[in-house]
């Protein structure tokens, strides 16, 4: 089997088990209806830890143009491959969101909630907030390809290793999917929003366009920059990278703040007039 049918396979199965779990969370007359975040999370855990045991002898199992294109950044992968894995990881995705609508097929129906049906198949904010959208699915994509690098410099039992990314993906939807959905792929959401658009889903709603770009763009900027920091502190031995982290988070809060005292500044000036 070639490497671009091993990511077609291998995102497939992704696809299959993560949102079809939550098919199985959000629409209605499901039995496993309204267990929760928890089952989500660990149904996405082990959609990654399956879906790298089917492939990832054949692929590397990327499964996600972020994990892609952040190896190729540090030259852990050849860039002229990434545009070949990228076509595979959105066709997979594609596919594997269609058998979750064959397979959920009269659950369409008694779910009258446009936003729980598009849930199915891509994320969308808790709270409308684009900036804090963006870096939300910056983060946590940085942290996915920084531990997944972490993860590889250390050996495990043979064969174990998939099971410890699944938990690590589990551990990354509990702490940081809370905001967006941690949708930290964009093959995964871009390529099941195209499905849910192009997909005869009874009753379906909009396909949110207008958000589609945050878990596309977001995930890529994240991949490069976990996988940046980690080669820089792990591989050149440079503290540099840290002190860089700081001083953005450090400008980033004074930011916040000045923009906070203004804004109440303000409030203040027009309750005065």
């Amino acid at each position: 089997m070639s490497a671009f049918l091993g990511e077609i396979i291998g995102t497939m199965i992704l696809v299959i088990f993560g949102c079809g779990v939550v098919g199985g969370v959000v629409l209605n007359k499901s039995k496993a209806q309204n267990s929760g975040w928890i089952v989500i999370s660990m149904g996405w855990g082990f959609a990654v830890a399956f879906a790298v045991y089917a492939v990832g002898s054949i692929s590397g199992a990327h499964l996600n143009p972020a994990v892609t294109v952040g190896l190729a950044s540090i030259g852990e992968f050849p860039w002229k491959e990434v545009p070949v894995y990228l076509s595979a990881q959105m066709i997979g995705a594609f596919i594997g969101a269609t058998i979750i609508w064959l397979y959920y097929y009269p659950h369409w129906k008694e779910t009258k909630d446009q936003d729980a049906q598009l849930a199915v198949f891509s994320t969308d904010p808790a709270i409308k907030h684009m900036p804090s959208n963006f870096i939300s699915e910056l983060l946590g994509t940085a942290v996915l390809v920084f531990g997944l690098l972490a993860i590889g410099a250390n050996e495990f039992t043979e064969g174990l290793n998939p099971i410890i990314v699944g938990f690590f993906v589990t551990a990354i939807g509990l702490s940081l999917g809370g905001t967006t959905g941690f949708a930290i792929n964009p093959a995964r959401d871009l390529g099941a929003r195209i499905a849910h658009f192009l997909l005869p889903i009874e009753g379906k709603g909009s396909s949110n366009w207008k958000y589609a770009w945050i878990p596309v763009v977001g995930p890529l900027v994240g991949g490069v920059l976990g996988a940046q920091f980690h080669h820089a502190l792990f591989d050149n031995g440079s503290i540099n990278a840290l002190y860089i982290l700081i001083g953005i988070l450090a400008a980033i809060v004074v930011t916040i703040k000045v923009s906070s005292s203004n804004k109440r500044f303000e409030v203040r000036k027009q309750k005065a007039v």
